[in-house]
């Protein structure tokens, strides 16, 4: 007996998940068909969620690709701190070991005089009327320490240095002040300034948009759910669910946040592919597009899963205020 009620009730839980499944598909199957019956009402609320989730995918990128171009271009600036030419090895071997123990302090590089008499006529080597005036000049090349730091735009500890540090003040060159204010400092800041200024406008805009599609998308399923207003009373007076009468809507508006999904991915992947190589005023954007095709397939599956929440939220707000009255 116990054996043949076990066998009753996996019969009974097996006959409701095949109903449950029936039951799913069909509001799958509703869900599609409703998508197409409004043309018009469809190519809005997915040209807007298109929108939306694009301008999610720029501004991520912008991010990425300014923050990249920040890092490349801080790896390549120094802050500069020049010494006298005759200074002697001694109080260039303390004043670097004095730079290292500073904690901004990433790494520290000196260029003797003689060092950066060869690297400037290297640099200048077609340029003849340079290079008889470097041989005809009396005065020599100060020598230079390039001091890298963690951030570049953290130079209090470095100046407090050059302030306090005895052996660097008897050995310092008072005519070549140190370049913590120089052009290339000041492109880094505003380059950094433009990330958290991107950030910001990006994440207003997001914001905006995904409100402005969040009332389309809930306006088209009002609409759907007033031209289907006899059809879904029938259904509730035959008994049928509030989940099954609701289920199609949500298939519908995850159906605009898919579709909306793949051509904002594909249109942000193309764009960014036009970009490359044409963007000027050193911003890398090589290191994002590298990322996001390594990762097309995680890149894809967030942007429809952002998509359908957005359509599923919609959605349930309002089936909920229908199936309220």
């Amino acid at each position: 007996m116990a054996g043949k009620k076990m066998t009753s009730k996996q019969f009974a839980q097996s006959k409701r998940k095949r109903r449950q499944w029936i039951t799913f598909v069909r509001m799958c199957r509703y869900g599609v068909n409703n998508f197409s019956r409004n043309a018009w009402l469809t190519v809005a609320a997915t040209a807007v969620m298109t929108i939306t989730l694009l301008i999610v995918f720029v501004t991520l990128s912008a991010r990425s690709t300014l923050v990249s171009s920040v890092d490349v271009i801080r790896d390549n600036v120094d802050m500069s701190i020049y010494i006298k030419t005759d200074s002697s090895e001694d109080e260039v071997v303390a004043i670097r070991r004095d730079l290292e123990r500073l904690s901004t302090v990433e790494e520290v590089r000196y260029v003797s005089p003689s060092e950066a008499r060869k690297n400037f006529a290297e640099q200048n080597g077609t340029d003849p009327d340079t290079l008889n005036a470097l041989n005809e000049a009396s005065n020599r090349f100060p020598g230079t320490f390039n001091v890298q730091l963690v951030d570049i735009n953290d130079t209090r500890e470095l100046q407090e240095f050059v302030k306090s540090n005895d052996t660097l003040a008897a050995a310092i060159d008072t005519n070549r002040p140190p370049s913590f204010a120089g052009d290339r400092k000041e492109a880094i800041e505003g380059i950094a300034k433009g990330v958290v200024f991107a950030e910001r406008v990006g994440i207003i805009a997001t914001v905006v948009f995904v409100v402005i599609s969040s009332l389309i998308v809930f306006n088209t399923i009002r609409m759907a759910i007033f031209n289907r207003r006899d059809e879904i009373e029938m259904m509730k007076l035959i008994g049928a669910e509030k989940s099954f009468i609701r289920g199609p809507f949500i298939v519908e508006a995850v159906v605009y946040g898919f579709i909306a999904a793949v051509i904002a991915t594909i249109l942000g992947v193309a764009g960014m592919n036009a970009l490359k190589g044409k963007l000027i005023g050193g911003i890398e954007i090589e290191p994002t597009l590298t990322f996001v095709m390594t990762n097309i397939g995680m890149v894809a599956l967030g942007m429809i899963l952002l998509g359908a929440l957005i359509g599923t939220i919609s959605s349930l707000l309002a089936t909920r205020r229908y199936l309220k009255i």
